[in-house]
């Protein structure tokens, strides 16, 4: 798994997130075409609504989780600048 701090962290929680709404895309046309015929058509939105929840749920976790490897990608940008500063800092006195 790659470093939260990681860049590419961000792309995979992307690309995760990218791939939850393909599914619910494909879910809800699923359900859409089945909805379509008339037997069984309020099940099918029951088990289109539950569907909607889950993804709806993993949707806002990965949000959650790519808004905390963003800040803590911010936290180490800055905590190497003033590592950066204090290293050169050093070497001029020296």
């Amino acid at each position: 798994m790659a470093d939260e701090t990681d860049p590419s962290a961000i792309d995979e929680a992307l690309a995760r997130l990218d791939a939850a709404v393909n599914r619910l895309d494909a879910v809800v046309t699923r359900r859409l075409e089945a909805a379509a015929q008339p037997d069984g058509r309020d099940a099918e939105l029951a088990l289109m609504d539950e569907d909607r929840a889950r993804l709806a749920a993993a949707l806002d976790a990965a949000s959650a989780r790519l808004a905390e490897v963003t800040a803590t990608t911010g936290e180490v940008g800055q905590r190497l600048d003033r590592a950066i500063e204090t290293v050169q800092d050093v070497l001029h006195r020296a």
